[in-house]
């Protein structure tokens, strides 16, 4: 992979990839195959950071969006939840537990670690009892994540156009418990480019273009978080 691309990176991103050598081949290979993707480098970091800062924590990454980014959300949680490129196999000390349990040693050899992501608006109960019991329209996302969100945690949200209501409600509440906020959208990035602590705009408007691109970003981003942890690849 050719190192061309990091010089041109500004010195800030330079100096940090050569402190974190784990993450620079993966980054690499992101402006490779995307090089229209290169200005999302900085935010992808800032991202990378707060979502490994918030797991060192014990504190847990929520996930929003509508339609095909709520589709989104669940493909980034399912990448955090298990294996993604590397092997997360349990170590001695937590295959411990599961000794002389039934069917222990099988689960000890299956189980992976997975890191805490959780999709807001999944609780169909939840949404309808909302919807008929509190007269405010979009409260959905906000509502699930003030009962389960503390200080510390991450919300990433999701919005192609980045005017999605329900989304902005979410960032907003997330922002008054204390969380840090990411927002993952289009070029002209909307309420939620305002909203968020860290704003992912990627060079598209047309929402099937701005989904096809926001792939790859969270790809590397889950990539980049699984390996500050996890170095052996699959």
């Amino acid at each position: 992979m050719k190192q061309k691309h990091l010089k041109k990176l500004p010195k800030i991103v330079r100096q940090f990839l050569e402190a974190h050598p784990d993450i620079v081949q993966i980054l690499l290979e992101f402006m490779e195959r995307r090089p229209e993707l290169k200005p999302v480098i900085s935010p992808l970091i800032q991202s990378y950071t707060a979502i490994v800062d918030c797991f060192d924590n014990n504190g847990k990454l929520f996930l929003c969006g509508n339609g095909g980014s709520f589709a989104d959300c669940l493909h980034i949680s399912g990448e955090m939840l298990k294996s993604y490129r590397r092997k997360r196999n349990l170590l001695d000390k937590d295959r411990t537990g599961f000794q002389n349990l039934l069917d222990g040693q099988i689960l000890a050899d299956a189980l992976e670690y997975g890191f805490p992501a959780i999709v807001l608006g999944l609780n169909h109960s939840l949404k309808s009892a909302i919807e008929n019991d509190i007269l405010v329209s979009y409260l959905g996302f906000a509502q699930e994540l003030f009962a389960l969100g503390r200080e510390g945690d991450v919300l990433l949200g999701i919005s192609t156009g980045g005017n999605a209501k329900n989304v902005a409600y979410a960032m907003t509440t997330a922002k008054a418990i204390g969380m840090k906020t990411i927002g993952l959208t289009g070029q002209s990035g909307g309420k939620l480019a305002q909203l968020a602590d860290v704003a992912i705009l990627v060079p598209a408007q047309r929402t099937d273009r701005v989904q096809e691109l926001h792939l790859y970003v969270y790809h590397t981003l889950c990539a980049i978080v699984e390996a500050h942890y996890f170095k052996e690849e699959k």
